[in-house]
């Protein structure tokens, strides 16, 4: 850690860094940020930031309300949007109260916490996400809605399209943050976009993903163009999900791999897929946490609806990908049902924990599913024991009242305002008179 915190003063010096954002996440899945001068940066390091918690969403109740905001150094990186003219750089931070104690209700704890446990029972996380998103012409919305940048379609090449500048630049603002990409392509639907990332430990990740979401949205600004994560922004178009490959390792070794099983998938991967499975439903309010996830979900364009797996199954909630002979370290899984615009934090901590219960349980994994599952009827799947998702956030909310594994991992400060900040949107959606509605009752009742 000195040697880091040696490397960032130095740098800062060096590359006569003017600010440094000191970054954390709120509860809801925000960046937040405080800018400090360079001289500031040691003292950051060996006390804190102090700031009033109670003014961050979810953060801390009016009576505790003083936090300390503690950077980490192995974070740092140089903003490149920023230019040469005042270099900016940044850091990621965990929260701490007063005495030192990390706080509760800080998302990247929360995630901490869930991989110490995997630490005891002998792994890491790794994941590797598939960002989507949509380019608009601006955030405002015409008499037919957004208009995207382009009427493109899956992997499409745009001679001189937006979206071919757009992500050549993305792309290389995020290799200078470190952020190694793997690909980057047009998406299904006109505008809408993908960049996924190459794999890293969750923690790293879910920095990684916060990031991106910045980068994103600031090279839209720098084009002229607007970046939206909003998980179904058109009615007639796919929704931008995240959808998340991941596996376990015991030191150098996928711990999800067996040469000798079907697919390859090891008792270990077979059990973390039986947890995901059985928990899925009770986590989906925080991995698709807004009234919007449930169009994208509900709405078709590949979007998973049922609780199942399959082998390279696209309707599938989770698939495992096709196995590459002699790669055994890449054996993983596929979570389908993520959006883009979840904390990454407390999605992934759940889902992990989801996936840990079913190996310290046992739990049996169902058959695979090989049909369509949007093509069976209600009756074949109930037959076939495959339940749906939540069909909406109100839904999402009921299951994770119910949950003791989301009680448990998020803790219940985190518990306690996802639950009541997503009551909230519910009922500030429920009580909106539509303009489906309007359209469809006005004239005719």
């Amino acid at each position: 850690m000195d040697k880091q915190r040696d490397f960032v003063l130095r740098t800062i010096e060096e590359r006569s860094v003017k600010f440094v954002r000191l970054w954390f996440t709120d509860v809801a899945g925000t960046l937040k940020s405080v800018a400090i001068a360079p001289a500031e940066v040691e003292g950051a390091f060996a006390e804190g930031i102090g700031f009033d918690g109670s003014a961050i969403e979810g953060l801390a109740r009016t009576y505790e309300a003083d936090m300390l905001a503690q950077p980490d150094p192995s974070t740092f990186q140089i903003l490149p949007w920023r230019g040469e003219i005042d270099p900016t750089a940044r850091m990621f931070c965990d929260i701490t109260t007063p005495d030192g104690a990390p706080a509760a209700a800080d998302p990247r704890n929360v995630l901490r916490r869930a991989l110490a446990k995997a630490s005891s029972m002998g792994f890491s996380f790794y994941i590797h996400p598939e960002i989507e998103f949509y380019l608009l012409k601006s955030s405002q919305i015409g008499p037919e809605g957004p208009i995207p940048v382009d009427n493109a379609g899956y992997f499409d090449n745009v001679p001189g399209g937006t979206a071919h500048d757009f992500r050549r630049r993305a792309v290389s603002m995020l290799e200078q943050l470190g952020i190694s990409v793997e690909f980057s392509h047009h998406e299904g639907g006109p505008g809408q976009n993908e960049i996924d990332l190459r794999y890293a430990d969750a923690l790293t990740m879910a920095d990684n993903i916060m990031t991106f979401r910045t980068v994103i949205k600031e090279v839209a600004i720098e084009q002229g163009v607007y970046a939206t994560f909003m998980p179904k922004p058109f009615t007639e178009h796919p929704g931008s999900g995240m959808h998340t490959h991941m596996s376990l390792f015991e030191g150098d070794t996928n711990a999800f791999f067996d040469p000798s099983s079907q697919y390859h998938l090891s008792k270990t991967a077979k059990q973390f897929i039986a947890g995901l499975l059985r928990h899925a439903p009770e986590i989906t309010a925080v991995t698709n946490q807004y009234v919007n996830s449930y169009k994208r979900l509900w709405g078709g364009g590949e979007a998973p609806s049922f609780v199942c797996w399959g082998h390279n199954n696209r309707s599938a909630l989770i698939r495992v990908p096709l196995y590459k002979p002699n790669k055994g370290q890449s054996s993983r899984i596929e979570y389908r049902a993520i959006d883009s615009a979840a904390n990454p934090y407390l999605a992934y901590a759940l889902i992990l924990s989801a996936g840990l219960k079913g190996i310290e349980e046992g739990y049996e994994l169902p058959s695979e599913t090989e049909d369509n599952v949007w093509n069976l009827t209600d009756s074949e799947r109930r037959a076939m024991g495959i339940q749906p998702l939540p069909q909406s956030l109100d839904h999402a909310i009921r299951k994770l009242e119910d949950s003791e594994l989301a009680a448990e991992v998020l803790g219940e400060e985190v518990f306690s305002y996802v639950l009541a900040n997503k009551r909230r949107e519910w009922s500030e959606y429920r009580s909106q008179v539509t303009p489906f509605e309007l359209k469809k009752n006005l004239e005719t009742l």
